[in-house]
């Protein structure tokens, strides 16, 4: 029999196991009883007929609590059945049955190490808790049976940081002890010159294995054996005595096991064999479907290898019969990878295709539809309004996706393999279909004079060095604070020259530049600090005292009037602005109550949960009912989703959401400066130009080049308000403990929805600022989108080609989170562009006297 004991997050005694492998182990097993966490044992045992099994309610999973009691409730229940055995002759003859697996899932240390943190004196008694029930099951068995042949496992499935928080790959997380002892398991040999003997010639992600057995377990003298994460499901099958599990690509561990050189053999070519077969059958697959087919050649006589072993195995040649077998076995795992990786080329080839495509129709799409040059062309007869030879580029794409589309079908390719090259033909045929416009742009540039260029590529530029910069920012957050640094003298300089009288913008925009640069040097996991948090609703509450004061007295200011313009003032928006004040202090003060409540009596008080809820809810309604001028809408909206951000925060990070609104004033200050002086050049120059000024409409006019900057400013501020606060590319940065003013019974799905919420605040501040900046300067926000759209792609291939499946689980996993990040920003965008449109749409600037505009391009 094998009993596994599973204990989530026991820092120093844990290892990654793939609950999967588990799975098939009960599927294979004659019966399974299983006792734990309502999350996790219905997994394996609701569909599993030979099981026994039973789950605590959720309600048990309180975070605000001492989570102990719940392993004490998996050993009280596995403990009850085995006493329930002895009135129960069926259950007895069941229970001495071979083929058996005991799981106890002990999810007291995980559950207090986020709450609490591993160094708590709350987790070190469950640590005491753990180790005592693993003493008690054990002579609980051997009382049982008294038969000294159960297996005993004592793992976990991954480790935590400091902070209670895991998941990224960190070696701290995946270096974990496994200890196995009883039937069929190797004494324990003393120490050589290492601490340790490799079971595997290197780890899965290619680190050392140089993780330091600690001191304080007494076991310094004893040699101990590294294994991957992999190899425990070989390890449990073959103490069961049950075949490999199907799709399993670990390596038998002969270190842990108390075999004779035979039997040793005998495992490792099951093992072999299990490896290879599902490399057969992969091959086996691809060769009935390709058309071309290219084999594993190392493999092509793979026969021969078998009866090679056999031969050596009659001869009782046992170590060469060993190597060969362990040859084979590493050359299938090879096999595996090839064929894993088999259309890797391909579909490399067609997602760049794809990918460059849609970012060329994007660019000409923007061209035609919100700059002036297609007007421009027209006039120079460079763009031809003819396009009968369209009709021949769609039926030769037609065409070209029949043949690709035949080929899949022959092939048998996954239904994704359709849709990439299906999207990739399709926008290249788009592309050819408006090859007369790409004609005309060719002819249009070559007239163009030098100084045009100079501006083109410069422009081009700084795009790409925003680009790139954005790009590396992901796996080193401090370039923002350079780049703010930067910004914030670039940008005073500007304002400087662009306003006419002696200001103090340009010293405002330059110190909060700086204040939001040292964000990015904090640490990315958040320590905790309540006071903080409390000291940023009142910041919160002065910076939207000065916002409403500049509303007030600088209305008559002409330079102000665009940001300051009411269509009408009522009384119900000065009590509107007062509540939402009150809010804000109110959440501050919950902050702390519910916080010190929680604290001393582990549990979180149902008045203090109902008030946070009320008030988190009930303030981001209000800023729809304020009044519609620029300033005082965003300044609604900022106090709107205070109390949320403030309830959901646990530290430095609260203050960031005021130095993050503080930097996108500046930014409306900045582009109100360059939207002034542009008017009083426009004025200027209409004097003595009577050309038409062409425009989109009365509200909006064409996109310039000198525009980029403003979806190139949104993509820093989108980004920082990721990577501000933390590392959102990194798992480990979900501080679940965010939640805990609103909940604390376990709930996945609605912590994990509050933890999103509270990501997307910053988001909603940044996109607001930008729809509002957009109607300050009167180009399409759509258009802009577009940019953004496009730019968000060039770092999307850029990180495509950045996509590791070798290397450290940290490399990989990061790499992978990376690349999913930016591919979904573009949708992250779009739906908060719709959500925030709520907030946004009634804002109101005011009308222009005249609607001269500077021509574009």
């Amino acid at each position: 029999m094998l009993v596994l004991l599973q204990n989530l997050d026991l820092a120093m005694l844990l290892l990654l196991l793939v609950s999967m492998k588990i799975l098939v182990l009960s599927l294979k097993s004659r019966h399974t009883f299983a006792f734990g966490s309502p999350d996790i044992i219905p997994i394996f045992c609701s569909a599993l007929p030979h099981s026994t099994w039973n789950s605590y309610p959720h309600e048990y999973e309180d975070f605000a609590t001492d989570a102990s009691f719940l392993d004490e409730w998996s050993f009280d229940q596995f403990e009850g059945l085995l006493n329930r055995s002895h009135a129960d002759p069926k259950l007895k003859e069941l229970l001495h049955q071979d083929k058996l697996v005991v799981f106890l899932h002990l999810l007291g240390c995980d559950s207090n190490g986020h709450a609490h943190r591993p160094y708590s004196s709350i987790y070190l008694n469950n640590v005491k808790v753990v180790d005592k029930i693993a003493e008690r099951v054990y002579h609980l068995l051997e009382d049982y049976y008294r038969d000294n042949r159960t297996s005993y496992i004592f793992t976990a499935d991954h480790g935590m940081s400091d902070k209670g928080s895991h998941g990224d790959g960190h070696p701290t997380n995946t270096d974990t002890p496994l200890v196995a002892w009883g039937a069929g398991i190797q004494y324990p040999k003393p120490a050589s010159g290492n601490s340790h003997s490799d079971s595997v010639t290197t780890f899965v992600d290619k680190h050392a294995h140089d993780m330091p057995t600690p001191y304080d377990w007494g076991l310094r003298r004893v040699e101990r054996v590294d294994v991957n994460q992999a190899d425990i499901a070989p390890l449990m099958s073959t103490l069961l005595g049950l075949p490999c599990p199907v799709n399993s690509v670990g390596n038998l561990p002969l270190g842990y096991m108390k075999l004779n050189e035979a039997e040793e053999v005998e495992a490792v070519v099951a093992n072999t064999k299990q490896i290879l077969n599902q490399l057969l059958r992969k091959s086996y697959i691809k060769s009935s479907n390709s058309l071309f087919f290219k084999p594993f050649k190392p493999l092509v006589h793979h026969s021969f290898s078998l009866s090679q072993i056999d031969e050596l195995i009659s001869a009782k040649s046992y170590e060469a019969a060993m190597k060969l077998a362990v040859d084979l076995r590493n050359l299938s795992l090879e096999g595996l990878h090839y064929f894993q990786t088999y259309d890797w080329l391909m579909l490399m080839t067609v997602i760049t295709l794809g990918y460059t495509g849609w970012m060329i129709v994007l660019a000409l799409h923007v061209l035609q539809c919100y700059s002036s040059l297609s007007g421009d062309l027209s006039k120079k007869e460079h763009l031809s309004v003819q396009k009968k030879d369209s009709g021949k580029v769609y039926i030769s794409g037609c065409l070209l996706m029949a043949i690709l589309s035949v080929l899949n079908l022959v092939e048998h390719s996954p239904p994704l393999y359709h849709a990439y090259i299906g999207m990739t033909v399709f926008l290249w045929t788009q592309i050819f279909s408006e090859y007369r416009l790409i004609r005309g742009l060719w002819k249009y540039l070559r007239e163009r004079r030098a100084d045009y260029f100079i501006k083109l590529l410069f422009a081009a530029a700084v795009a790409v060095v925003i680009v790139e910069l954005l790009v590396h920012s992901f796996t080193e957050r401090k370039l923002y604070t350079w780049f703010f640094l930067i910004a914030g003298v670039v940008a005073s300089i500007l304002l400087h020259f662009s306003i006419p009288w002696r200001s103090g913008i340009p010293v405002f925009v330059c110190i909060s530049c700086w204040f939001l640069s040292v964000f990015t040097l904090m640490p990315a996991e958040i320590p905790d600090n309540n006071n903080l948090v409390v000291t940023s609703g009142a910041i919160i509450i002065v910076i939207s005292l000065a916002a409403k004061w500049l509303d007030t007295h600088a209305e008559g200011n002409k330079f102000w009037q665009s940001i300051t313009f009411h269509e009408s003032r009522t009384q119900m928006c000065s009590m509107l602005y007062c509540i939402q004040i009150f809010l804000v202090g109110v959440s501050s003060v919950m902050v702390f109550l519910s916080t010190k409540h929680r604290t001393q009596n582990q549990e979180l008080h149902s008045s203090h949960q109902f008030i946070n809820w009320l008030v988190a809810g009930s303030s981001m309604v209000l800023p729809l009912f304020s009044a519609n001028g620029i300033l005082s809408r965003l300044s609604s909206i900022f106090l709107g989703f205070a109390p949320p951000f403030l309830l959901l925060s646990i530290g430095y990070e609260a203050v960031f959401y005021s130095a993050l609104a503080v930097v996108l004033m500046a930014w409306i200050l900045f582009e109100n400066a360059s939207h002034h002086s542009s008017k009083v050049k426009e004025s200027s120059l209409s004097e003595n130009n009577t050309e038409e000024h062409i425009t989109i409409g009365s509200d909006e006019r064409y996109l310039q080049l000198s525009d980029v900057r403003i979806p190139l400013v949104f993509m820093v501020l989108f980004n920082v308000a990721f990577f501000g606060t933390g590392n959102f590319a990194s798992i480990a940065s979900f501080e679940i403990s965010s939640v805990y003013r609103f909940i604390t019974i376990f709930s996945p799905f609605l912590m994990a929805a509050l933890l999103i919420f509270k990501l997307f605040i910053p988001f909603m501040l940044v996109i607001c600022a930008f729809s509002a900046i957009t109607k300050l300067v009167r180009v399409p926000r759509l258009g802009c989108y577009f940019l953004v759209i496009l730019f968000s792609d060039i770092m999307t291939i850029h990180f495509f080609f950045l996509v590791k499946n070798t290397g450290s689980w940290m490399e990989i996993g990061n790499s992978i989170s990376h690349f999913g990040i930016v591919s979904a920003q573009v949708v992250f965008v779009l739906l908060l562009f719709a959500l925030t449109n709520l907030y946004t749409r009634s804002i109101r600037i005011k009308p222009l006297s005249t609607s001269p505009s500077l021509k574009t391009l």
